[in-house]
């Protein structure tokens, strides 16, 4: 296993896929932080060489927001909602869906802490 930024990567995977598993890395960014290495499309984790996870992370920290700083962005961003008291801040401080889906029959989790409030 290889350890970056924050998270262990399966070594018998191949790299793009295995990036995937770093927050806020999906397949579009994987693969194009394997076509900015110059990586092949099959190469494993394993095959890497020291050299070129150095070059992963240097590439990933400088382009791309991962893991904690992506999480903080978006816990201010949420705060930012809810201070100005705006719908969907309303809607995150209650706990319910924010982008117009039911919720007469679905979105049954987020209704139940609702549920509780209501009956005590």
């Amino acid at each position: 296993m290889s350890y970056i930024l924050g998270t262990n990567l399966n070594s018998n995977k191949q790299v793009k896929i295995a990036l995937t598993r770093i927050v806020g890395i999906g397949p579009k960014k994987a693969i194009q932080v394997c076509d900015r290495l110059g990586l092949s499309d099959n190469i494993k984790v394993n095959k890497l060489t020291k050299y070129q996870f150095d070059q992963i992370l240097e590439i990933i920290s400088q382009n791309y927001l991962v893991d904690s700083e992506l999480e903080r962005v978006i816990q201010r961003d949420i705060k930012r909602l809810i201070s100005i008291g705006c719908y969907r801040g309303f809607r995150h401080n209650a706990g319910l869906p924010l982008r117009g889906q039911r919720t007469h029959t679905n979105a049954k989790t987020s209704r139940k802490f609702r549920d509780i409030s209501i009956r005590s």
